[in-house]
């Protein structure tokens, strides 16, 4: 059912202060100065305790509010990043492949699809080749390659 006017303009009204934010919370990260910090907290504050009147508006921002400490979590660590792309771009492999091959057809198979996905995904951040670990891991020889755990401990 489509939005009433006034609802579509509280809707309108909140997702603009929301980008506002987020568009501050951004160029903060850029240069983090503490004193900020509580202006931040106060702003999230006064858009997310809003009252618009329309239920489901209200619903969610008051769901949002309560999430408040892990939403601001980059004042605390501005080197954490603001969205989820990143999470998001790692899951495609794994539903791309779900949807192209139906699924798997015991535990066995999906842990040992989801496995393999990850170390594509972990070999290929960490700039190696998928299957030189593998060939170095199932005694081919050639390269060497460390142990990843190492390897991601080191670039962290």
């Amino acid at each position: 059912m489509p939005a009433k006017p006034k609802e579509a303009r509280a809707v309108a009204l909140v997702r603009d202060l929301i980008w506002r934010f987020y568009k501050a919370l951004k160029i903060w990260k850029q240069k983090p100065l503490p004193q900020a910090i509580p202006g931040f907290r106060r702003r999230f504050d006064r858009i997310f305790t809003l009252h618009t009147g329309y239920d489901a508006l209200d619903q969610l921002l008051t769901r949002l509010h309560r999430r408040k400490d892990e939403l601001l979590k980059v004042l605390e660590c501005p080197h954490i990043p603001l969205h989820t792309n990143a999470s998001e771009n790692d899951l495609r492999a794994f539903v791309t492949k779900r949807k192209i091959s139906g699924g798997t057809l015991s535990r066995d198979g999906l842990v040992a699809r989801d496995t393999m996905l990850g170390l594509m995904k972990t070999c290929k951040k960490l700039g190696l080749s998928f299957y030189r670990y593998l060939g170095d891991r199932l005694g081919i020889a050639g390269q060497i390659i460390p142990p990843l755990a190492g390897l991601v401990a080191a670039k962290a």
